[in-house]
């Protein structure tokens, strides 16, 4: 009998899958395309027993499944006895907390992509994980198909992770990469991004920076061994991103993505999401399309770049796939996964305690003393400008001014404080500069 034949008789690791849509489907198809090569990895074959989904008698075209898996009881599917491992890819706070936290508890391992879920509540997971023994793997839930989490999870845990900033959100960047390229507006990038299927039909998750700030909170919670909710992120989205700031930033040597930063100080870490100018020479400017990428910032091994597709049913699917492999593996051995590191404990900063620099537009009267009133007001507030650039034409300017590093709460103060001025007509804008930019 040969290997493959071998393996093939053993027990298989069974599998219950809760969702069957576009990311579901896709671990569908791979279970099937690649199940030989999955039994010579794992050492025993995988056995899909059962599929939880809303709608049994939906047609799925040619999916390799037989329709009497199909089920609308996913709480039953999740307690049966044969099921040793739950892959969820519904997605959502409830049901799929009460769900994955009974499979957990009776001992029964967890995939899932669930990235609101671990943002929302993922202590709660963990938590079950240790009472009943279990593995709890979420790969997927950040970025795709790039390797990310478990490097953070496993193989930095010899260093110290100080930052990581990353573009964690495909349409975002498609959208920002469009505006950067071709000089139009947000509304005609992101028609253009819904029209190519990057953008769903309600952009608001995306463009308002809820998507990247849950992936946020789950990175940081794995860098710096402390738990971060979605909560505790700072949030700005992208809709004010105008084609002028875009002009702007390549006057600078810039451009603009929207970015998760999370830092580690000495006893706090700071998290945070919003669009920012980084100078073209860095390592994420170049990040095009809908790609994403995380820059690592560690003690001992220095900066790290991981880069690929972040989204899409089939790269999303793959990822899950890696997660189910380690745990069928340690099914069968008798291990376990690394559990929750959340020893640091560290406190979140506020964003006003955040170091940072901002870049402002302020549109204003041409006279005399206009500029001293400016600089001014940033002087009250202990906010040093690093560049001023000045055009304009009769009775009216514009003041473009970069600032050095200082609190987001004075720089926020100075910007309020500036609206205040009567040669001030109106701010146009007011990005914040990070990497070194300007």
């Amino acid at each position: 009998m040969s290997p493959a034949a071998e393996l093939s008789e053993k027990a298989p690791v069974r599998l219950a899958l809760l969702g069957c849509g576009t990311v579901g489907t896709e671990v569908v198809r791979l279970l099937h395309e690649q199940a030989e090569d999955l039994t010579a990895r794992i050492g025993a074959p995988l056995e899909l027993v059962g599929i939880a989904v809303r709608r049994p008698g939906r047609e799925r075209g040619d999916l390799p499944v037989d329709p009497a898996l199909l089920t609308t009881d996913a709480l039953g599917l999740i307690k049966r006895d044969d099921v040793d491992v739950v892959i969820e890819v519904v997605g959502g706070i409830e049901p799929a907390r009460t769900w994955l936290v009974e499979a957990l508890r009776a001992g029964k391992s967890v995939v899932t992509a669930n990235k609101a879920l671990l943002a929302e509540d993922g202590g709660a997971l963990h938590e079950a994980a240790a009472e009943g023994g279990a593995d709890l793997y979420y790969e997927a839930s950040v970025a795709g198909a790039i390797p990310l989490l478990r490097p953070l999870r496993e193989s930095l845990h010899g260093d110290r992770v100080t930052a990581v900033t990353g573009i964690v959100n495909g349409t975002t960047n498609f959208i920002l990469s469009s505006m950067a390229a071709t000089g139009a507006g947000f509304s005609e990038a992101l028609e253009e991004a819904t029209e190519l299927g990057y953008a769903e039909a309600d952009p608001t998750a995306d463009v308002e920076g809820f998507d990247a700030a849950a992936k946020a909170a789950i990175l940081a919670s794995l860098a710096f061994h402390t738990r971060v909710t979605a909560a505790d992120v700072f949030r700005e989205g992208m809709t004010s991103v105008t084609a002028g700031d875009m002009a702007s930033a390549k006057e600078m040597g810039c451009t603009i993505k929207l970015l998760c930063i999370a830092q580690r100080g000495d006893d706090s870490v700071s998290v945070r999401v919003h669009p920012a100018m980084i100078p073209l020479t860095h390592p994420l400017a170049g990040v095009g399309d809908a790609f994403n990428a995380v820059f690592v910032e560690t003690e001992a091994a220095g900066p790290l770049m991981f880069y690929g597709r972040g989204a899409g049913g089939r790269p999303t699917a793959s990822a899950v796939l890696g997660d189910i492999v380690a745990a069928a593996r340690n099914k069968i051995s008798g291990t376990r996964a690394p559990g929750e590191s959340n020893y640091a404990r560290l406190a979140v900063r506020p964003i006003g305690e955040s170091m940072t620099r901002y870049h402002i537009s302020l549109d204003v009267a041409e006279r005399p003393g206009v500029l001293a009133a400016v600089a001014g007001v940033f002087a009250q507030h202990e906010v040093s400008i690093a560049t001023v650039r000045q055009s304009g034409r009769e009775d009216d300017a514009k003041l473009v001014i970069v600032t050095h590093s200082a609190p987001d709460a004075a720089l926020a103060a100075t910007v309020e404080a500036l609206s205040r001025l009567d040669s001030v007509r109106s701010i146009a804008s007011v990005l914040r500069v990070e990497g070194g930019a300007g």
